[in-house]
């Protein structure tokens, strides 16, 4: 009888975490599904699938990392095999490094496709989806506005490691946006 009434207030607790978590980040976790899913139905069953991973994994939080940590650490986990699994299915092309993304040339854009944040976003929200998973995380992770030190604890890196990956994939992603021939002087 003892036992059973642990049982339930084991989840009960588990449920009221999972609750927490969801109330407190769970738009973020809903940006990071549609980063890594651009399909909006396919992105959607990722969000459940983020949400039903981090209630599971409550079970097991033992408080030894923040409750931020643990849920991008459980959502990101979840990202990637999702990603991982969705580039298998489709025969994509593999995953590319940074080192690589540094030689593919960037796409050009028109005025309207310049104007257009939604466009721009969903340019970004590619490359990033294009990238190794760890550099995929670092980069989702640090457009949620989290530190080099936060990031590391949810990736396993260093925060210096972190600080250079962010470094060098901004450069990689900001030539990516460059208009392909620049107006010098003002003159078109």
């Amino acid at each position: 009888m003892n036992r059973d009434r642990d049982m339930d207030g084991g989840q009960q607790s588990q449920d009221r975490r999972y609750q927490q978590a969801a109330d407190q980040f769970g738009p973020a976790l809903e940006r990071l599904a549609r980063a890594y899913e651009r399909d909006t139905d396919l992105a959607r069953d990722l969000l459940q699938d983020i949400h039903l991973a981090l209630w599971r994994s409550l079970g097991g939080f033992d408080g030894r990392a923040s409750l931020r940590t643990w849920v991008f650490r459980v959502a990101h986990n979840t990202g990637a095999s999702h990603a991982l699994r969705q580039r298998r299915s489709r025969l994509a092309a593999p995953p590319t490094s940074l080192d690589e993304l540094v030689e593919t040339p960037a796409p050009a854009d028109t005025p309207e496709q310049a104007a257009d944040r939604r466009q721009t976003l969903d340019r970004l929200y590619d490359l990033i989806r294009r990238l190794k998973a760890p550099d995929q995380q670092v980069m989702l992770l640090y457009l949620e506005g989290e530190d080099a030190a936060a990031i590391g604890e949810v990736t396993g890196l260093s925060p210096g490691t972190v600080a250079t990956k962010i470094h060098r994939a901004k450069a990689v992603l900001a030539r990516h946006f460059q208009p392909e021939h620049p107006h010098k002087g003002g003159q078109p």
